[in-house]
């Protein structure tokens, strides 16, 4: 299974965690783990040896620091984001498929299900989170990106992707001229690109197993009429996704879900200092 991660020296231990938290609920699966950086990383050795301990194999793909240098970057939404939408320009050429992963995840029930998903010709399969808005921000959403074809506004946070489909169709001078063109409207920047470029030709996933926003807990029980409650989520969420500002990292977080994400990050811990 090829897993793919961008990210900076500032969360290659949330990397690991999450790395170990995919090996440790998708048993008996190879993983080659498929890491795009702008320079290497301070922990590189760290994160080597770490993947040969839950045997991962780690390949560290390094991008030109210029490639990005007129996109939007804040704080919030570092460079690192857009790594995602040219992915296919650095992975090897008999790569077919590859599953992104925001590093702010936790992956609690197999990934083989989702990574098998018949794609056909559609280049991304990705979740919305759409149910727990309203219709009013899905439209406002397609009004703002003219993208009135797509079935819904996707999450970029989780994308399985289609590397055959993606090499034909995404163009880098597209995306470049599309953030140039609207760099002042973009509330999310690589997400709101994919979504306006792509948002016809994805394959819409469930959330509550997904990419279930562990902000939203009291939603989704409501959504699921009760059923889906910590317990359901422990047996059947495949993806929990800490989106937002907020995360479980931090010694202040301290939502429903926050234990859990310790208790993984203790292992890999432990781990590490083996």
């Amino acid at each position: 299974m090829n897993l793919l991660f961008a990210i900076d020296d500032n969360v290659s231990t949330q990397l690991m965690t999450c790395l170990y938290s995919i090996v440790q609920n998708t048993p008996g699966e190879k993983f080659d783990a498929y890491v795009i950086q702008k320079e290497p990383l301070k922990k590189t050795d760290q994160i080597t040896a770490f993947c040969q301990k839950i045997g991962v194999d780690y390949h560290a793909i390094q991008v030109d620091p210029e490639v990005f240098k007129d996109a939007p970057i804040t704080d919030r939404y570092p460079e690192t984001i857009y790594y995602r939408l040219l992915a296919h320009q650095y992975l090897p050429a008999d790569l077919h498929r590859i599953l992104y992963l925001d590093v702010d995840i936790l992956v609690l029930n197999s990934l083989n299900d989702l990574y098998e998903l018949d794609m056909g010709d559609k280049l991304y399969a990705a979740a919305s989170h759409s149910a727990l808005t309203n219709n009013m921000t899905e439209q406002f959403n397609k009004l703002r990106l003219g993208n009135y074809e797509a079935e819904s506004y996707y999450n970029s946070g989780v994308l399985l992707m289609n590397l055959d489909a993606i090499r034909q169709k995404v163009k880098p001078d597209e995306i470049f001229q599309y953030i140039k063109d609207n760099k002042l409207t973009l509330f999310l920047p690589d997400q709101d690109v994919l979504n306006a470029l792509y948002g016809k030709d994805f394959i819409k996933i469930p959330d509550e197993l997904y990419n279930y926003d562990a902000r939203m807990s009291s939603l989704y029980t409501l959504i699921g009429n009760g059923a889906w409650n910590l317990d359901w989520v422990i047996d059947h969420t495949v993806i929990l996704h800490f989106c937002g500002r907020d995360k479980p990292w931090k010694p202040d977080y301290t939502t429903r879900y926050s234990g859990l994400y310790k208790h993984y990050a203790h292992k890999t811990k432990l781990l590490i200092n083996d």
